[in-house]
């Protein structure tokens, strides 16, 4: 078996390195004819696929034609319109036992299935975003409950495109979420029995979902007071008084509240007598009165924290850290606020209107400013996009990846802790920090990390590939049927293998060294795995640009 090479690259080339090939990003318009008749603007399949790599799980041929038929608002409407892929529900079809450990490789295939072959494409990928924000992770005691992971995944799903106060609801009263941050089964303080409310979710819940430690100005910059020292978002007692919010709430259909049903499939409910009735301060001086129903006061915690001045910055740069850019520039980071703050019909926390306005923002459509633009691409979406590429199958119809964290360090809903596979302002030592900038995904990406990474898209590439002769009907295998057909004109293959997985945009260097891989093969196949392979695993497919 012969591999080209084992690329490890530095963590300082991945980000910062420039990625070639040219032929840009920006948006061209074309030549106006006589008459000086205005144009509409031509998208280019470089530019096509730059944004689909932002939008979804990977470009295809067949959805960067769409992206330049239509216009990139008119693809991002269409997406708004998909009806959701759900995991609980293709869970359920295969009849396995609720509660089961064996369970989480289930929902990793529902998970593998709908980002990529599902048709929304854009809600399943601002749904992943949104699990990085809002941690839960089988690392836990949910590894017993893999449907009850689907069905919070499900809810960000549902959510993805509507408002930020009810998907903060809908979170926070999912089972999988209570039991994961100790909200279930929290009850009013009883000094005989030493029980106080417990504090991990309304920590968590200011601290990560919602507005962070610090005030923020609307662009995300940080409020410095007299002192020149960053102004606190809230102390103790706030924690303590979302702490006794947070009291009373167990599974659905409980026989009582110390009688869990464990039923994950809906809503937390109330059990009155064991929510805190007392007063509770909470967020901007406002106090919840005492006598209040937990329902009550759950909802007007929700709204005082979905409220604060924070949430629109804090949430709108972690979005665009995801889909578009590591460092997006204060300006960037305020029009999208805005947008948060006021959809344009009065309506605030509008999620579709914040997601287009990401994606259509002129930073995020325009040509890279300099080498420090862009993102490096999180380690599984360089398989994602990989798979999509090609097509990505089994015989079975499944996709079955046990354990994609042994070479890729992440895996959906299943972080090491609530803080996610990486922080958003991780900065790594060296030149990134020195220039003031952050990189999250480095946090996973060390000298181990990239040979892992690379070591299962060679697997993938060179062993399971469609001219496999014997094939596993469990298999995921990815289809080379039309490079095959190009074998004998190198330059063209390389051409098509660069325009499905860099738009085009491949460097006279890349192309170069692939070329002369492709040459120590005698095989057909060997030839074109070899191009995918060089192509896949080169820093300029890494970094997004």
């Amino acid at each position: 078996m012969h591999f080209s090479r084992t690329t490890i690259v530095t963590i300082s080339l991945l980000l910062l390195s420039s990625c070639g090939g040219g032929g840009g990003s920006s948006v061209s318009t074309a030549p106006a004819p006589s008459g000086d008749t205005p144009t509409e603007p031509v998208i280019s399949v470089a530019q096509a696929h730059r944004f689909l790599r932002q939008a979804s799980f990977g470009p295809t041929p067949a959805e960067v034609d769409n992206v330049r038929n239509i216009g990139f608002e008119a693809w991002i409407d269409q997406q708004l319109l998909q009806t959701p892929s759900l995991q609980l529900p293709y869970m359920d079809d295969l009849a396995e036992p609720e509660n089961n450990r064996e369970g989480q490789t289930n929902r990793l295939d529902a998970w593998f299935r709908n980002a990529l072959t599902g048709e929304d494409q854009l809600r399943q990928r601002v749904a992943f975003a949104l699990s990085q924000i809002m941690v839960v992770s089988d690392q836990s005691s949910l590894f017993n409950f893999p449907n009850g992971l689907a069905d919070y995944y499900d809810e960000l799903t549902l959510h993805a495109f509507g408002n930020y106060q009810e998907l903060l609801k809908a979170v926070t009263l999912t089972p999988a979420m209570g039991l994961y941050l100790s909200m279930l089964g929290n009850q009013k303080p009883d000094k005989a029995m030493n029980i106080r409310p417990d504090e991990n979710y309304a920590r968590e819940v200011m601290q990560l979902f919602s507005i962070g430690l610090v005030m923020l100005n609307e662009d995300g910059s940080t409020i410095l007071d007299q002192d020149n020292q960053p102004v606190p978002t809230y102390d103790q007692s706030i924690i303590e008084g979302f702490a006794h919010v947070f009291t009373g709430w167990t599974f659905y259909g409980s026989e009582s509240f110390n009688q869990p049903s464990y039923i994950f499939r809906l809503p937390m409910v109330a059990f009155q007598d064991f929510h805190d009735g007392g007063e509770k301060r909470l967020l901007n001086e406002v106090v919840l009165p005492a006598g209040q129903t937990a329902v009550d006061d759950l909802d007007a915690a929700l709204e005082n924290i979905a409220s604060h001045a924070n949430v629109p910055a804090f949430i709108s740069r972690q979005l665009i850290q995801r889909l578009v850019s590591a460092n997006p520039s204060a300006a960037y980071i305020g029009r999208v606020a805005a947008v948060f703050i006021d959809d344009g019909y009065g309506t605030r926390g509008n999620l579709s209107a914040v997601v287009k306005a990401i994606l259509l923002d002129p930073e995020a459509r325009a040509e890279p400013a300099d080498a420090n633009s862009g993102k490096l691409t999180e380690p599984l979406l360089r398989l994602t996009a990989v798979w999509r590429a090609f097509d990505a199958s089994a015989a079975n119809n499944r996709y079955l990846f046990a354990y994609p964290e042994f070479s890729f360090s992440q895996a959906p809903l299943r972080a090491d802790s609530v803080f996610n596979f990486f922080r958003p302002d991780f900065a790594p030592p060296g030149e990134i920090s020195k220039l003031g900038l952050v990189s999250p995904e480095m946090q996973i990406t060390n000298e181990t990390t990239s040979v892992t990474v690379n070591n299962y898209l060679a697997l993938a590439i060179f062993l399971q590939h469609s001219a496999v002769v014997e094939k596993d009907e469990a298999t995921i295998y990815i289809d080379i049927e039309s490079e095959l057909a190009l074998v004998d004109q190198p330059q063209a293959l390389i051409n098509q293998v660069a325009d499905k997985l860099l738009g085009g945009n491949i460097s006279e260097q890349l192309r170069s060294e692939t070329a002369s891989m492709m040459a120590h093969w005698d095989t057909q196949a060997g030839k074109v795995v070899e191009a995918i392979h060089m192509i896949a695993t080169s820093p300029e497919f890494a970094v997004l640009r």
